[in-house]
């Protein structure tokens, strides 16, 4: 968890704390995603097709997330490469940061940190950015 960019003690404390240490409890990425909120719904029947936000959701690690989001804009070039993306492809700044999006990304690699024992690394989490980062730098 103190690897995440952008997550500090309290704001990490309160994903642990919503969250939970029952690890078996949320058996995938999805399932977590689903459950803080930051998976879209998707309603599908005939020629029509709509993806919408959830309202039901953990309200609290919802709200810790977005602080998340926020607070990484400013700490991981990463993140604020994704962030750039998005908006640069119409997304509103909190659709970016919160809903599907950063967040989103960020929910599924501690998912998979905490089910692996891995820390978080830059490369990893965001490849483009970080290949774009050291292009510049040459």
């Amino acid at each position: 968890m103190r690897s995440f960019l952008g997550l500090a003690a309290l704001t990490g404390a309160r994903v642990l704390a919503e969250i939970g240490d029952d690890q078996t409890r949320l058996a995938t990425a999805g399932s977590l995603k689903a459950y803080e909120g930051s998976a879209p719904v998707t309603r599908a029947s005939g020629k029509s097709c709509k993806v919408s936000s959830r309202k039901v959701k953990n309200q609290r690690l919802a709200a810790v997330g977005y602080i998340w989001a926020f607070n990484s804009l400013t700490k991981s070039p990463g993140a604020r490469a994704h962030y750039d993306r998005r908006r640069a492809a119409g997304d509103r700044p909190v659709a970016a940061r919160r809903n599907w999006n950063l967040f989103d990304r960020f929910m599924g690699m501690l998912f998979h940190c905490l089910q692996n024992g891995h820390t978080y690394d830059e490369a990893t989490a965001f490849p483009q950015a970080s290949a774009g980062l050291k292009v510049t730098a040459a």
